[in-house]
């Protein structure tokens, strides 16, 4: 049987770059997008589909549990073991793109995740069954502590941009962070998805066995009203980012208690009170 390969967050291309009157060949890489299922096992039954998305591989397990936390399916206390699936039946390039997270203690899951639900690397709410439950806020105890003051907060985008990796391979990855009020970057990941990202730093979180919540998301991109349904599920105080918030997102973030600071550069923000 052929083995599979684990695929990275970026693969290498061939391309003829055009500048002026000239011509040049040369390698240059491309972010990997590949499709992640999620599939989760409760209460000793089969694992089912719960979720697919287009993701760049790594931190897949993250990913996985960051998703459940946020979509206010699992809590930190009932996430079990994650790993790849390992069905007789998977093919090679599948091997490494199915995740099954065992929830312990948790009830059944509710019935618009059971079903072939599919995302892209650009949507966070897709297989909403309605309007209105997209627009639900499944919100954890809203945050406390300290929050970043504008000062801290104009640094932070410089920070995030200066542990992206991938994105400095291949400029195709949005990114996202969690930092204390000081400005201290507590993870950082990256994604080709906006909500990949943050999935991905609640679950380095959570798996790592800290609370999700933190003072501040930090984000490389807009605020959509999805990135605020995950900040309030995961209890964050704040949201950074170097782009515009909709106009649902600032409702949202006033509606959970979030401050919502955007346009974030070391000259300016704005605070969408």
């Amino acid at each position: 049987m052929e083995r599979a390969r684990r695929p990275g967050p970026s693969v290498r291309t061939r391309v003829v770059e055009h500048a002026g009157d000239s011509e040049i060949e040369r390698e240059d890489r491309l972010v990997t997008e590949e499709p992640l299922e999620i599939r989760v096992r409760v209460g000793g039954l089969e694992p089912r589909r719960a979720w697919v998305t287009m993701r760049t591989p790594g931190h897949d397990f993250e990913l996985a549990a960051g998703w459940l936390v946020n979509e206010g399916l699992a809590s930190p206390s009932t996430l079990g073991q994650v790993a790849y699936c390992t069905d007789d039946d998977l093919d090679p390039e599948q091997e490494f793109n199915v995740v099954t997270v065992t929830l312990t203690g948790a009830a059944d899951l509710p019935h618009r995740h059971v079903a072939a639900s599919a995302g892209s690397s650009a949507c966070g709410v897709c297989g909403k069954d309605s309007v209105a439950e997209a627009l639900q806020i499944v919100s954890a105890t809203p945050w406390s502590g300290v929050r970043p003051g504008a000062d801290v907060v104009r640094r932070l985008p410089d920070a995030l941009r200066e542990r992206q990796v991938v994105f400095e391979r291949t400029g195709g990855v949005h990114a996202a962070a969690l930092a204390d009020a000081d400005g201290t970057m507590l993870v950082v990941r990256e994604d080709v998805g906006r909500h990949n990202a943050v999935d991905k730093v609640v679950g380095a979180r959570v798996l790592g066995g800290d609370p999700p919540a933190a003072a501040c998301l930090v984000l490389s991109g807009r605020v959509g009203f999805e990135l605020v349904q995950k900040a309030a599920a995961s209890g964050i105080g704040s949201i950074v980012a170097v782009g515009a918030p909709t106009s649902l997102a600032a409702r949202l973030a006033r509606e959970a208690g979030i401050e919502l600071w955007g346009f974030t550069s070391p000259g300016r923000t704005v605070n969408y009170c």
